[in-house]
């Protein structure tokens, strides 16, 4: 039977040199906080597309513009064709849950701001709070006549401070200006980055008739396949359905080489946390190799060290990663961010906590394994030699 060294060694040996223990695990730290920065990209930019679909809602647009709804345009009045002529669609109290809206990006002006940002900008009827239901209210009202709500991203998108779109500021887009009268969110998705104003007076500052997209919720009993059909067979108004689960799935798998890359920066700075444990390691391993030599001696097998030394490797990466863990969700967690579509706020939610404390194990593990082998394939004699 394999004879272990205490539990209790391990730990006492990590106050035994309490300078060498602290660099370890403040280098450590910085690398595990970077890890964890990459992973709460990932997976902020993950859950905020994840979100914005609504599997009962289909986007009806013109045809070919599923790929960019901005160069969509349909006539208006598919709106009250598409309600009188698909029965599957959600109606209650007489009301049709279909939404016509006029989405695009152009630039807004806030006051005292002469360059302006490329911001994402919505004209929508009093049917999209029916249809997008993820959106709330959480501030001021509703816009009327010459009124915009915001997002609660939308400042960020804009790359301005909160306070330039609080409610009762005004805003410029389009040559007109228009007062903020409410703010709202939308569980994370990507429609928090967008400045909604009434449809009409929208198609009236950009001197436009036709509309962008019809987003169509389904009833208990309605199916995809009826509002694609009417689309093929209403030629004259060149209409194509596409599932909102689709649409965002398609921007998931556009974005895929950026996840990509976020993930070679992981490897990367992963990469850089096992030389720096291994050097740091190697210098501690090195520096007992009198102690694990006599620990031989006692009767200790070469196996039994080596767990014993991997044992100090990962409770140095516990606590690493701990403290990276807090400092993310302290500095990182919540942080918005601007992206090409609108803004996201960095997550760090249980899937990129358990993933950094994985690479957080796997690099003590593996700083410590090598030097350890190294070590043990010294023979006894020289061991007990060396200086």
């Amino acid at each position: 039977m394999l004879r272990l060294l205490p539990w209790e060694y391990g730990v006492r040996n990590l106050f035994r040199r309490p300078g060498r223990t602290a660099l370890t695990v403040a280098a450590l730290t910085l690398v595990l906080l970077m890890v964890f920065a990459a992973l709460s990209f990932v997976r902020g930019l993950n859950l905020s597309l994840a979100i914005s679909a609504d599997p009962r809602v289909v986007l009806i647009h013109s045809v070919g513009g599923g790929e960019n709804l901005e160069s969509s345009s349909i006539p208006a009045r598919s709106a009250a064709l598409v309600a009188a002529s698909i029965p599957g669609i959600q109606r209650r109290y007489g009301q049709v849950y279909v939404s016509p809206e006029l989405h695009l990006t152009t630039r807004v002006y806030v006051d005292g701001d002469e360059q302006g940002a490329l911001g994402v900008i919505r004209g929508v009827a009093p049917t999209a709070l029916l249809v997008r239901q993820q959106v709330q209210l959480i501030e001021g009202r509703w816009p009327q006549l010459g009124e915009v709500a915001v997002g609660r991203l939308a400042a960020v998108k804009l790359g301005r401070p909160d306070e330039a779109l609080a409610v009762g500021q005004t805003v410029m887009i389009e040559g007109r200006r228009w007062r903020v009268s409410g703010r709202f969110a939308a569980v994370g998705s990507a429609l928090e980055a967008e400045i909604w104003g009434p449809l009409d007076e929208f198609q009236q500052a950009l001197k436009r008739q036709d509309v962008s997209l019809l987003a169509v919720t389904l009833g208990p009993g309605g199916e995809f396949g009826e509002i694609d059909e009417f689309c093929k067979e209403r030629l004259d108004l060149e209409l194509q359905a596409t599932p909102e689960t689709f649409f965002y799935g398609n921007l998931q798998a556009h974005y895929r080489p950026i996840r990509l890359l976020i993930w070679s920066i992981v490897a990367l700075v992963s990469g850089a946390g096992v030389l720096a444990g291994l050097n740091t390691m190697y210098a501690n391993v090195l520096g007992r190799v009198r102690e694990l030599a006599m620990l031989q001696t006692l009767g200790y097998s070469r196996t039994a060290l080596v767990l014993s030394v991997i044992q100090e490797g990962m409770l140095i990466a516990a606590i690493s990663a701990l403290m990276a863990a807090a400092m993310a969700l302290w500095a990182i967690d919540g942080t918005a961010i601007r992206f090409t579509m609108g803004a996201f706020v960095l997550r760090m939610d249980s899937v990129a906590v358990a993933t950094g404390c994985a690479v957080a194990l796997a690099l003590g593990v593996v700083g410590a394994l090598t030097p350890a082998l190294r070590v043990m394939r010294m023979p006894i004699g020289e061991s007990l030699k060396a200086i």
